[in-house]
């Protein structure tokens, strides 16, 4: 049974605050917060979060409260809020964006959309240091095979990323941060590591998105070597590209083995997630990247 009395104070709130509520306004959606009648919590939810960002500084020094259900709420509200802005700031990033968007930037902004906290600078910093460390032990004189294989051991051996094949379609492949934090992925974000590395190296590598599957290239004036980053850095060259397309009946095509755009391989990425949300029957997951799709399609 809805109790009268509260029913009435919530629907009062809900009615009168305008989008900034009073203090004693903002003490009584707390107090309401908590009423163990799931329609009162839902309807203080709802108008918490109405209040926009603003909302996140009043309601942050609640996730201290002794109230484990206060703590509780009040951090997913937080939560909803910081990940809304977070898909605000990564649609605007896709539709202001050209063919050649800064790819860095765009994997992070993704990430945040679905992990809000994590500190893209430092994962960026975190980047940095890896090729500063690569730095060192590579001759950019050297042939590209002794080049590659300097790269390999550094991200295989010693930083231990690896494909994830014994759980392939894990949403977290797709989330760089997550890739970084595991060191494991799936083709593509493992070769977008790979690509973080060697634009920082200022080393000729292209990202190559083969139906099914994703790999990078390295092409300096007189070779070229395709990089099966998945596989712990395999090099093939043209003819193992050709025949991995025969071989899974998609036929030859030079457009599957030019070089992606930033933009299209955000847009893989988005596309990959979208799928395995749909599978997941995560029906507003798949809203969102619905929308970040039509975003990047334009």
């Amino acid at each position: 049974m809805i109790k009268p009395s509260i029913m009435s104070s919530c629907a009062a709130i809900k009615k009168n605050t305008p989008d900034l509520p009073s203090d004693g306004q903002k003490a009584a959606l707390i107090n309401l917060l908590t009423d163990e009648d799931t329609a009162i919590y839902q309807t203080v939810r709802e108008k918490i979060i109405s209040c926009g960002q603003p909302a996140i500084e009043w309601m942050r020094p609640h996730t201290l409260s002794s109230d484990p259900a206060l703590r509780r709420r009040a951090q997913e509200i937080i939560q909803h809020l910081a990940r809304q802005a977070a898909d605000d700031r990564f649609l605007a990033f896709c539709l202001t964006e050209g063919n050649d968007l800064d790819l860095d930037r765009g994997v992070w902004l993704l990430a945040q959309t679905q992990y809000p906290d994590i500190n893209a600078e430092a994962y960026q910093a975190l980047f940095d240091s890896y090729a500063g460390e690569l730095r060192e032990r590579i001759d950019p004189r050297a042939e590209p095979t002794h080049i590659l294989a300097v790269i390999n051991e550094y991200l295989f051996d010693e930083l231990h990323f690896t494909g994830n094949e014994q759980n392939y379609y894990d949403p977290e492949n797709n989330y760089l941060n997550r890739v970084v934090d595991r060191r494991t992925g799936n083709p593509i974000n493992l070769c977008l590591v790979y690509l973080l590395l060697a634009r920082r190296l200022r080393l000729p590598v292209a990202g190559i998105g083969l139906p099914g599957h994703f790999v990078c290239r390295y092409q300096s004036t007189s070779e070229e070597y395709y990089i099966d980053v998945f596989n712990r850095g395999k090099l093939w060259v043209k003819a193992n590209c050709i025949q991995y397309l025969v071989s899974h009946n998609y036929g030859v095509q030079e457009e599957y083995l030019a070089p992606i755009s930033s933009r299209r391989m955000l847009m893989r990425i988005c596309g990959n997630l979208h799928q395995i949300y749909h599978h997941l029957e995560l029906a507003p997951e798949c809203v969102r990247f619905q929308r970040y799709l039509v975003a990047l399609a334009k």
